[in-house]
């Protein structure tokens, strides 16, 4: 009966731990970067494809979509091998697109913690009367030191 009770609190010092590091730290708000990247990468691709392409091949007259090169057929193959230029390119910006954008979301987050770190520190006490005082005769103290110690060395010379 001793093992079933030891095993069962192993159970629950191990789940609480789990619980600990899931629901504590980092480990939630990577999952809520996941979550809110794979939306925003999903929309970003939407307005480049659906949108930024068409766009900028009307501007330069592609449909960048069919835009291919065909590679000769080497070695009998009865397909020609197709270099997709175009959705490359569709890609290429899905993903600028997306860096930058995160950047600039990650960018304002950092901005956020900061202005909120700097509120919550407070700033040092004043020194009291008698700091104050105290601070004046150590700094009395080591003036004379220093004299008395340069004094020395002239009455050596």
């Amino acid at each position: 009966m001793s093992i079933k009770r030891e095993r069962r609190g192993k159970v629950k010092k191990f789940f609480k731990e789990f619980k600990t590091f899931a629901i504590k730290g980092n480990m939630f708000d990577m999952a809520v970067g996941i979550i809110v990247g794979g939306a925003l990468t999903a929309l970003v691709a939407s307005i480049v494809n659906n949108i930024a392409m068409p766009l900028i091949g009307i501007l330069i007259g592609v449909d960048f979509k069919s835009w291919e090169i065909v590679l000769p057929r080497l070695y009998g193959n009865a397909e020609p091998s197709i270099l997709m230029i175009g959705l490359f390119l569709n890609s290429l910006i899905n993903f600028v697109v997306v860096v930058f954008t995160l950047f600039i979301f990650i960018k304002a987050i950092n901005n956020f913690r900061k202005k909120n770190k700097e509120e919550s520190e407070p700033a040092p006490p004043e020194p009291t009367a008698q700091e104050k005082l105290l601070i004046e005769i150590r700094d009395i103290l080591k003036e004379k030191g220093d004299s008395s110690s340069e004094n020395t060395a002239v009455d050596e010379e």
